[in-house]
């Protein structure tokens, strides 16, 4: 899987967003920022995360943090971050690469409304040195089943 299916993936569904390949690592919300010349903020992260028994992925905004109290609202119980072999099992992506395109099983996308300020974002593209460039509602578009509110942002 990783950054073969992702590539396979948005070929089918987003042909025109390229993959960006990196000389070094972009597996860190900092590293990544650092990779591409941009803020932190622009970083689309891809968190996998557990409420119960449902795991679900969340593309937020690089800077900002899963909120507890807004979570439990929108998905009814509190998330647990998914183990990196949990991680990798869903997604079929490694930590620091897991995307919301090309998975290796079926599971919920949602966007986080933090990402709604910004002209373009970057998620990872399934490798620990991958990206692609998007504009955050067509990313919403393609990949999710919806916005959630369920980060805060940094004060």
């Amino acid at each position: 899987m990783s950054i073969e299916s992702a590539r396979a993936w948005l070929a089918e569904h987003a042909p025109d967003l390229a993959i960006i390949e990196h000389s070094r690592s972009t597996a860190t919300v900092a590293e990544a920022a650092d990779a591409l010349g941009v803020a932190p903020a622009r970083i689309a992260k891809t968190l996998a995360l557990r409420f119960d028994d449902r795991v679900v992925l969340v593309v937020a905004r690089g800077d900002a943090r899963i909120d507890n109290a807004k979570s439990r609202a929108a998905f009814g119980a509190r998330p647990r971050m998914l183990d990196p072999e949990d991680a990798l099992a869903v997604t079929g992506h490694a930590v620091g690469g897991v995307c919301p395109f090309g998975l290796a099983t079926p599971v919920d996308v949602h966007c986080d409304v933090s990402l709604q300020g910004f002209a373009t974002v970057f998620p990872a593209a399934g490798s620990l040195v991958s990206s692609v460039e998007v504009e955050p509602h067509r990313l919403a578009a393609l990949v999710s089943k919806g916005w959630v509110d369920i980060c805060k942002l940094p004060e």
